[in-house]
């Protein structure tokens, strides 16, 4: 079996209780299910498959015990560790409350895109494949950075702080 981490897009407390979530990805057949930090991010085990037939299968399960669908972005454990691993900020000179985020991309990107590209005190950095990671420094105007993602990338992305990936990739 191997380890895989599902990102859902728009989770809250509010919209989806995690302990349904838990059950949902257990009835689609997923082992040793766990939900982290209660905003749609989810740990299980699951035979050795494409991660688009995960996410399909995790999608058909959301509507069929939820009664509604997140965007779903499945990753190996294994791969965020290798993430992880490789620092891909350290080669930054980032301030010292710089919040670190890396975001989730469907499929690789195949556009063309000059780096940085930064806006009020955030900047996408730097991407790999299908992962994006940038930087902000919280201010006033909020969460710009989102702002910045989509606009470059769609809204058909995932977004988490680097400490959450850390926190999924052994989870």
């Amino acid at each position: 079996m191997t380890r895989y981490v599902a990102f859902l897009r728009g989770v809250s407390p509010m919209n989806c209780r995690m302990p349904q979530l838990k059950r949902c990805f257990e009835a689609a057949g997923f082992t040793e299910v766990k939900t982290l930090l209660s905003s749609g991010n989810v740990a299980f085990s699951a035979r050795s498959t494409s991660v688009a037939a995960l996410e399909k299968k995790a999608r058909k399960a959301m509507q069929k015990h939820l009664d509604r669908v997140f965007q779903t972005i499945v990753r190996p454990a294994a791969h965020l560790q290798s993430l992880i691993d490789a620092d891909p900020f350290a080669e930054f000179d980032l301030p010292k409350n710089a919040k670190r985020v890396v975001t989730f991309l469907p499929r690789p990107y195949e556009g063309s895109i000059t780096l940085p590209v930064s806006r009020d005190q955030a900047s996408i950095l730097k991407l790999e494949g299908a992962e994006v990671f940038s930087v902000y420094v919280p201010n006033e105007k909020g969460p710009v950075f989102m702002a910045l993602l989509e606009r470059t990338f769609g809204a058909a992305i995932t977004t988490r702080t680097f400490d959450t990936v850390r926190k999924c990739a052994v989870a």
